[in-house]
């Protein structure tokens, strides 16, 4: 998971916008540094006044002023992957509700959009009165009903 969100955010970030993070160490020698290391570039980029005045744009989603385009997608993505790995390691997966439900209702009209870019999976049906979190995991195509095997 830290080598998925470590290694695609850069280059779509770099893309967009043309700001380059400085690299961590490899993920495979240390996972926690190349996080820490990603991690405390985007803060100071976020921090960083002249941020205020960047766009990131992208042939899917146009131009956004760059904090939001970081929000939208990277912050995001981190939030779905905290399921995963809570879930994976028996932790408490329990998601704010009121971002999932804001969430998913983002993400519904651009189910087909999302779908064609290869990153989500298939739908994983849930119940027609499901909670936010259950609507959100079933929609990025995770099973919320899955458990660590024993």
């Amino acid at each position: 998971m830290v080598g998925h969100l470590v290694e695609w955010f850069p280059p779509f970030l770099h893309a967009g916008s043309g700001v380059e993070l400085p690299p961590g160490p490899p993920v495979a020698d240390d996972p926690a540094g190349a996080w820490r290391a990603q991690s405390d570039a985007v803060q100071a980029l976020l921090d960083d006044p002249a941020t205020a005045g960047r766009k990131l744009t992208n042939p899917h989603i146009g131009e956004l002023p760059l904090d939001r385009a970081i929000d939208q997608f990277y912050t995001t993505d981190v939030f779905m992957h905290a399921w995963d790995l809570a879930r994976a390691t028996g932790q408490d997966d329990r998601l704010d509700p009121e971002l999932c439900a804001l969430l998913v209702a983002g993400m519904e009209p651009m189910e087909q959009l999302m779908r064609s870019s290869g990153q989500y999976g298939p739908r994983v049906p849930v119940k027609d009165d499901a909670d936010a979190q259950t609507r959100l995991l079933g929609f990025i195509g995770r099973d919320p009903e899955w458990k660590a095997p024993a």
